[in-house]
This record gives C-alpha cells, sequence and structure tokens, in this order.
C-alpha cells in the first residue's frame, strides 16, 4: 500500500500510518526499531532497498529523510514537507515513510523525526553519504542509541577514519568497519587451531579502502605487532599473513569471492568471504545496538602505525643496529684472549 501526502504534518503522518495499518488487517506494530536515514534523492533508492530487505530481520520503521534546501513557490513562507507513506509488500517487514522537506524545514528536521519515532524502542541512524563530521552532535544523531556512517563514500576514505577516530562517541560504528567482520573471525579461529606467537603481520588490499586500513590496525592493537601495508588491485582486501616461528598463516581472496586459510602443519582449506552486500551489512550492525569498544580502540591506533612496504620503522632499525654493535662486540672480546696467550716454543 502507497500514501502521498502533499504539504503535510506529523500528525497527519502517524494518523495515516493508523489508517494503512488497520487496511492492511494489522493493528499492532510489531516493530523492534526505528531506522533514519539520512540521504539525498540520487542515494534514496538504493539505500531504501538495502534497509527493507534488513528489515526482513528486523521489523523496524524506516524513515527516510530527504533534504531540499530550495525553496518552493507553493510552500508556505518557503517551508514544505512531502511524505510518501509504504506498508506491506512495499516496505518489506515494517513500514517505510520517506520525508521530503524543503525550504527551512531542512534545518529542523528532527522536529518532523521526533514524532514518527517508535514509542520505547531504539534509534538508529544511517548516512549512507556525507556523514556529519561529528555524528553524535548532529541533530538527528544526538536522538539515536547507534549511528552509522561509511568512510567508504567520502572524498578521501583513508582520512576519513582520522574524523571517525576524533570524533568517535560510544554508539559510533562505520560499515568500513564490518566489512571485515569476515576476515576477523577467521583470522581469529586461524589462531585458536593453532596457538602461536605473531611477530608481525601484512594486510594486503587495494589503495584508499578503509576496510584495509581497519583490519591492519586491528591487529596491530589486538596482537602488538608491526603490521605491513601492502598496496594490490584488489578487489577490497586480497590477503593477511601474520609470521610465526613455524611459518606464515596465510588468508588469501584474489577473487573477492572465496578464501583460502594456508596454517602450517594443516591442509589448505577454502573459507567463504564474498564481498557481501549493503543490506547485509545493514543487517549485521543492527543486531547490536551497544557500543562496539573493539571498533573504537582499533580506529583510535591512528593509521600510521601501519608499515608501507618498503620502508623500516624506526624502533626496529634501532633494535637492529644495537643487536649488531652487540654481536661485533661479542665478536671482538671472543679474539682477544687468542691474541693475548704466549706462543709455546717446542724444542727440536
Amino acid at each position: 500500500m502507497k500514501i502521498d501526502l502533499t504539504d503535510t504534518t506529523a500528525s497527519k503522518i502517524n494518523s495515516a500510518l493508523m489508517d494503512a495499518r488497520r487496511a492492511s488487517g494489522s493493528t499492532a506494530a510489531g516493530m523492534v526499531l526505528t531506522l533514519v536515514i539520512v540521504v539525498d534523492e540520487g542515494s534514496a533508492y538504493d539505500a531504501l532497498r538495502a534497509a527493507n530487505d534488513a528489515s526482513r530481520e528486523h521489523p523496524s520503521r524506516i524513515l527516510a529523510v530527504i533534504k531540499r534546501a530550495g525553496r518552493s513557490p507553493r510552500a508556505r513562507a518557503g517551508t514544505r514537507l512531502d511524505a510518501e507513506i509504504l506498508v506491506g509488500s512495499d516496505a518489506g517487514s515494517g513500514e517505510t515513510v520517506i520525508l521530503r522537506m524543503h525550504g527551512e524545514l531542512v534545518s529542523h528536521a528532527q522536529s518532523v523525526v521526533l514524532p514518527l519515532l517508535l514509542p520505547d524502542a531504539p534509534v538508529v541512524v544511517w548516512w549512507p553519504e556525507n556523514a556529519p563530521l561529528h555524528a553524535a552532535q548532529d541533530p538527528l544523531g544526538a536522538i539515536a542509541q547507534r549511528r552509522i556512517t561509511d568512510a567508504v563514500t567520502a572524498e578521501s576514505p583513508v582520512d576519513q577514519l582520522a574524523v571517525r577516530a576524533d570524533s568517535y562517541t560510544p554508539g559510533d560504528t562505520d560499515l568500513a568497519w564490518t566489512r571485515i567482520t569476515g576476515w576477523r573471525s577467521m583470522l581469529a579461529a586461524a589462531l585458536d587451531q593453532k596457538p602461536a606467537t605473531v611477530t608481525a603481520a601484512v594486510v594486503e588490499g587495494e589503495s584508499y579502502n578503509p576496510s584495509v586500513e581497519l583490519l591492519g590496525l586491528w591487529l596491530h592493537d589486538r596482537l602488538r605487532v608491526p603490521v605491513e601495508r601492502v598496496v594490490t588491485g584488489g578487489p577490497g582486501i586480497t590477503a593477511v599473513r601474520m609470521r610465526t616461528a613455524d611459518g606464515d598463516i596465510v588468508l588469501d581472496r584474489p577473487d573477492g569471492l572465496m578464501g583460502t586459510l594456508s596454517i602450517p602443519g594443516s591442509p589448505d582449506r577454502m573459507v567463504a568471504l564474498k564481498r557481501r552486500e549493503t543490506s547485509e551489512l545493514i543487517a549485521e550492525e543492527l543486531r547490536r545496538l551497544d557500543p562496539d569498544d573493539i571498533y573504537a580502540a582499533a580506529v583510535r591506533t591512528g593509521v600510521g602505525r601501519l608499515i608501507e612496504r618498503g620502508t623500516v620503522p624506526a624502533a626496529t632499525e634501532a633494535a637492529a643496529a644495537e643487536a649488531a654493535t652487540e654481536a661485533a662486540a661479542e665478536a671482538v672480546a671472543a679474539e682477544e684472549p687468542k691474541k693475548a696467550a704466549p706462543r709455546k716454543r717446542t724444542k727440536a
């Protein structure tokens, strides 16, 4: 069922939702959260399709906020609110309300969204693109328990991680982090299968991919070892290598579909590491609404901690120089007794 409302108000939208629910034969809401999507007109279709697919696992009321700053001659005092309501099969397993805000109303989007939130239900805000610099201080982000951004859509995706680190507030997360869940699970399982001391790690993946950087930061934070960053042609992350005394633990995925896990002393095995759709990423994020402390620790580690191929960190270089000096001193000390020992004369 689809209902169009032009130049409307939040109370009229609520009344239309109740009428649509009665007409469909369901008076109970049966939804577990409110998902607010802040998006532009060009990206609204893809974002709504992903949210509707995710709502089959998490029935929710989806509020799509589309801001149009231009004034309309038909609107009162330059402001107008248009709404499109979708209920039933057109809205997944919940309800969808598309809010198009015109004029000065754009600056007060929270005043429209607040009356439409489900009572006593969590609120999640998702910015598919153009996320604010500080999501928790955004008027819409301030009313949410969970705030989802996507660094890959930024103009400089890797630099965006520093912005996320500086503005992090409990409840923030990023889809660049969600994309590496499978990699983190496989690498942790590999170390459970073969407990070993990791001395170094290498992360390979395409350039300017924030997920590659986050995976390297996570390894550095959890293992406390130097992590080398190697640029490849992709797609996405292509391989991770963890150095151990018995050999390398390697997780290799060259095609973006299937990966190969190699553990010293065990046969290689194929693992599923398909690059997931946005709907799957959103569904995963909606499974937990508590703060993600592991993401916070990883993103705050700083991309500067990763080592680019061909460079040696100062600490490692100093340690190597110190070890070489000690070895030379030991060699000199071993030679000195030989030089000081007198020669014995033998009788003819």
